[in-house]
């Protein structure tokens, strides 16, 4: 790889590492700055000045060439008009040729989540502990906290137990570009943490979930705790822990929770983010509608 091209992506990513961004993110940019500089490679790769919206294009054609989806494509597209905003800065090019892009517009994806009736009865199946499992007080924590409070896999797996305010019944929960927020939680979750608290060892480790070897239990971990108790008691491998939090905002915008509460327990910089449970909620209602009324 060119001189330039391989210290400007090390610089690049290096920067976004130090602004907090998570690891997953930080990841496919990496995938995707790599993929492009390919592309430069085959493209007899010019100067960083060189490169205009001309190429760039070229480089888009190529995207869908191979089929990428419009989702994937907008991903790449935003990964490079950050990158060329850095070279910006950085006086390495004189304009950002990204900004001159069209994104393909984007399917509008209701997500799909599980109703009250499954999400309860999958996790009272976890308090029942019939499977046997090493840590079953943990698992139901996992499982009480995921649905009770609408966290990421990754916020859950970075909760250390000095998040925990036990008395107020409050977490502090560190979101994307380590963002905190307070989100509280209910009587159940209360009562799965003080029973997962009495078998905790006392290890001295700060994260709140452990793994079998006393050590920070992993967000790959979680998911596939997640994975497994849905796949035995649900028959359904579709859920994971993403499904808890729509389940999460879904089930309070039903019980009549406004928005703006809800964006701000979820931790969403957008509202628009949040409004797409008002879409799924009418769907569901609609639902209901074709079911029951005699007309419909």
């Amino acid at each position: 790889m060119n001189t330039w091209l391989s210290r400007s992506l090390d610089e690049y990513l290096a920067e976004r590492k130090r602004e907090n961004v998570s690891p997953h993110t930080l990841r496919n940019y990496a995938i995707d700055l790599d993929q492009f500089a390919e592309f430069l490679l085959r493209s007899n790769l010019p100067d960083a000045r060189e490169i205009d919206v001309f190429l760039l294009r070229e480089w888009l054609a190529d995207l869908h060439e191979r089929g990428l989806s419009a989702v994937s494509i907008r991903r790449k597209v935003s990964c490079l008009r950050s990158y060329f905003h850095f070279l910006l800065r950085r006086g390495a090019v004189d304009r950002n040729p990204a900004k001159s892009l069209r994104l393909p517009k984007a399917p509008k994806r209701l997500p799909e989540v599980p109703s009250e009736e499954q999400t309860n009865r999958l996790v009272d199946g976890v308090a029942a502990d019939t499977l046997g499992r090493w840590f079953p007080e943990r698992d139901l924590l996992i499982f009480e906290l995921l649905y009770g409070c609408g966290l990421r896999v990754s916020e859950l797996a970075g909760l250390d137990l000095s998040d925990i305010d036990r008395s107020e019944q409050w977490i502090v929960v560190r979101g994307k570009g380590r963002k905190e927020r307070r989100v509280p939680y209910g009587a159940k979750a209360a009562a799965a943490l003080a029973k997962y608290l009495e078998k905790r060892s006392s290890s001295g480790e700060r994260a709140l979930l452990l793994n079998r070897r006393g050590k920070r239990l992993s967000a790959r971990g979680a998911r596939d705790i997640v994975a497994l108790y849905a796949r035995i008691l649900e028959g359904d491998s579709s859920l994971h822990p993403h499904s808890f939090r729509h389940a999460y905002a879904t089930h309070l915008l039903s019980a009549g929770a406004d928005l703006r509460s809800i964006q701000e327990l979820l931790g969403h910089a957008q509202l628009s983010t949040t409004q797409k449970y008002t879409q799924v909620s009418l769907t569901d209602l609609m639902a209901v509608y074709d079911r029951a009324h005699p007309k419909a």
